[in-house]
């Protein structure tokens, strides 16, 4: 199996990829996908990122020592995305899949979320290696998918997939703003019109 949903206990949901909360399998309720490195992780930016280097003044976010690297925290995240999972089911759709919810939601404010895994397949600066695990997240369910690494087989998929689906993407530097929220929740209230 390419990449499957799993809770916060690390235990796989199901072979049908299950939301953490358990809705029926026929839920209609779209689900957005969230990547983290240069959506909520921001890089890039003119700073330097070594320990004790870092002028946090000057930062696009807060730096916190994860797994042993320097990550800038863009610490209004976590608002948004308490906005966003009133109209939307959140998944981790990040290379750091359980890791997420073990640093995340202290730092953000967020609730613990459902995850997708991808069998070691992560590759940095491609996104086209999660598409198989989305596709069986979200099944029939409109999509919404924010990351800083869509190519063009991210479009051409999108394209493809018969449900709704609005890829957002973002710059590895600045992460979600208040026009992709304002965005997504647009989406999500005209009832997936394409954009």
């Amino acid at each position: 199996m390419f990449g499957t949903a799993r809770n916060g206990s690390g235990w796989p949901l199901s072979c049908r990829a299950v939301p953490l909360f358990r809705k029926k399998p026929d839920s209609d309720q779209p689900v957005l996908a969230i990547d983290i490195d240069g959506v909520i992780s921001l890089f890039g930016f003119d700073q330097a990122l070594e320990p004790g280097r870092a002028d946090p003044d000057k930062a696009p976010g807060e730096f916190h020592l994860i797994d042993g690297m320097l990550h800038c925290i863009a610490l209004e995240t976590g608002p948004r995305l308490n906005r966003l999972s009133e109209s939307y089911e959140l998944v981790w759709a990040s290379g750091w899949e359980d890791r997420a919810n073990d640093h995340l939601p202290g730092i953000l404010g967020v609730p613990e979320l459902p995850y997708l895994t991808f069998d070691g397949r992560a590759v940095f600066g491609t996104a086209h290696w999660k598409l198989e695990a989305l596709d069986e997240y979200a099944g029939s369910r409109a999509l919404a998918w924010v990351d800083d690494s869509l190519d063009e087989s991210c479009f051409e998929w999108a394209d493809e997939r018969e449900a709704p689906t609005l890829l957002v993407p973002t710059e590895s530097d600045v992460g979600l703003t208040e026009g992709h929220v304002e965005a997504l929740l647009s989406w999500a209230r005209s009832g997936f019109v394409p954009r």
